[in-house]
């Protein structure tokens, strides 16, 4: 398990972007990146020293400093569109190898190289700038449908981690409460919410107040639902 590609991102004017500019387009840097925690969404930008984050109002931030995408996802991708998807390609800030980002549960923690540790928050929700940025049609139904979003992390531990550091899951939370699942409650399943309590406070922040808003909601006329 590896870290393949460190990606940054640095702000260029585009015409669909909501804020007229973004970040999205990374490309991978060979050299020692910086990682510490950003400070709350809104005012923090990217975890990673130098990578620009331009929306702040719905990117960035303690709870969504890194974004992490499996190169194997990517390589699923490119089989499907029938185009090559350089590491980056997404707008990850880490392209990994030999791990099943979607499949991490949130809570876990890796380790990256000697010192950086990080914890999964969430997965990724499509958004027009990245469906213009990749150019494809359809492109945020196809990603929602398809169910593998990748990870955003908070730091943990800050400091310097550069492509080609191992990494090592370092914990990993005894519940069941996997991105995948994560994601497809706050999309296309929303019956699913309840399911994501036992993340407790490792689910980012707004996932978590979803979850609990929709289990008070039904608890009275649909204790079955949380349940299953």
């Amino acid at each position: 398990m590896e870290l393949l590609s460190l990606n940054l991102g640095h702000a260029r004017t585009v015409p669909y972007a909501d804020m007229g500019v973004t970040g999205i387009d990374k490309r991978p840097v060979t050299g020692p990146v910086l990682v510490s925690a950003p400070g709350p969404k809104g005012v923090g930008a990217s975890g990673l020293a130098g990578d620009d984050v331009c929306d702040k109002r719905h990117h960035g931030g303690d709870d969504q400093a890194v974004y992490a995408v499996a190169r194997e996802d990517l390589d699923d991708w490119q089989r499907e569109l029938g185009r090559p998807l350089a590491n980056g390609s997404f707008g990850e800030n880490l392209t990994t190898l030999g791990l099943d980002v979607s499949g991490a549960r949130i809570g876990e923690r890796w380790r990256i190289g000697a010192d950086v540790v990080l914890e999964v928050t969430c997965g990724r929700i499509p958004c027009r700038t990245f469906q213009e940025h990749l150019g494809e049609k359809r492109w945020t139904k196809r990603f929602t449908e398809r169910g593998a979003p990748g990870a955003y992390f908070r730091v943990i531990v800050p400091g310097e981690i550069r492509a080609g550091d191992p990494i090592e899951v370092v914990h990993r939370p005894d519940h069941d409460v996997t991105v995948a699942l994560q994601f497809r409650a706050v999309t296309t399943r929303r019956e699913l919410l309840p399911r994501l309590l036992p993340a407790g406070e490792a689910l980012h922040p707004e996932s978590l107040a979803q979850a609990r808003k929709y289990a008070a909601e039904h608890a009275a006329g649909h204790p079955a639902e949380q349940a299953g």
